[in-house]
């Protein structure tokens, strides 16, 4: 799930009460490239809501290509956690400065300077932010359609987040680092069989621990190649929706892992290793 600390529309208390309302029993808040929210939730959530697992996602590239890492279970408090916090909020400032001017200068779009200044109070402004404000100034009739049609025209500096940075940083920081949505690459990359395989090996190289084998936009077939992936090599599983409140029309909780859908060993493994024993 995302907060208002990065590209959701709920803030962090609020989906403490959408989960209580839908009725969840776990979930885990994962801003990108933030911490913030988590801690404000592990200070909100009180001994009779639902367990909470701190969580946070970073958005990583290669020369092999993008991946996004996410991370469980982590002391938020801890140097390792924070200096990955601190270089993807510069990394994604400074592609919010690149993409201002791109947009003035090769469209003509521009902002007053008190919504410039909302923008970079934000904790880690993105596209959807900026997509919103375009439409607001009727330069396109969607966010969707801003970010496609201008946003992502910008071709932005080689600055990213190495996977095996966010890996090892996440490990330091005692969490589980974890594949977000292996089948899924750039853009609308679609990364499966030896590709798949092969992506998977050179990131446990590194440390990883796990892959999100249940999500909201997986297919049948996605899924059963991620799971049968995870079995093969001893993997974690988890289970994610990405839930962006208005930003995304994705349903709390919708994971695609149902109360008659069998577990994986590799989930149950994932929940004990953070404290959580649900084989019963």
């Amino acid at each position: 799930m995302h907060s208002t600390v990065s590209d959701g529309t709920d803030t962090p208390g609020e989906l403490l009460d959408r989960v209580k309302q839908a009725g969840l029993a776990l979930f885990a808040l994962c801003d990108h490239d933030a911490v913030k929210g988590s801690r404000e939730l592990m200070t909100l959530r009180r001994e009779s809501d639902p367990c909470f697992l701190p969580g946070v996602e970073f958005s990583c590239r290669d020369e092999q290509g993008e991946y996004h890492i996410l991370g469980y279970g982590y002391d938020p408090d801890a140097e390792p956690i924070q200096r990955l916090v601190r270089g993807g909020h510069a990394m994604r400032m400074n592609k919010l400065s690149a993409r201002l001017d791109f947009l003035k200068t090769a469209f003509g779009f521009e902002f007053s300077e008190e919504e410039l200044q909302a923008l970079y109070a934000m904790d880690n402004p993105g596209k959807p932010h900026l997509g919103n404000l375009m439409v607001k100034h009727g330069y396109a009739a969607s966010k969707d359609e801003a970010i496609r049609r201008y946003i992502n025209k910008i071709f932005l500096a080689n600055e990213y987040l190495r996977p095996e940075k966010a890996v090892q940083g996440i490990l330091a920081a005692g969490g589980v680092p974890i594949l977000a949505h292996p089948s899924f690459g750039s853009g609308d990359q679609l990364v499966v069989g030896e590709e798949m395989e092969a992506r998977l090996r050179r990131l446990m190289d590194c440390g990883l621990r796990g892959v999100e084998g249940f999500y909201s936009g997986f297919t049948a077939p996605l899924r059963a190649e991620i799971l049968a992936l995870a079995a093969k090599y001893d993997l974690y599983v988890t289970a994610g929706s990405d839930y962006h409140g208005r930003n995304k029309p994705i349903r709390l909780g919708d994971t695609g892992l149902t109360p008659e859908t069998p577990w994986p060993e590799g989930l149950y493994r994932f929940l004990e290793r953070v404290g959580l024993n649900l084989r019963a």
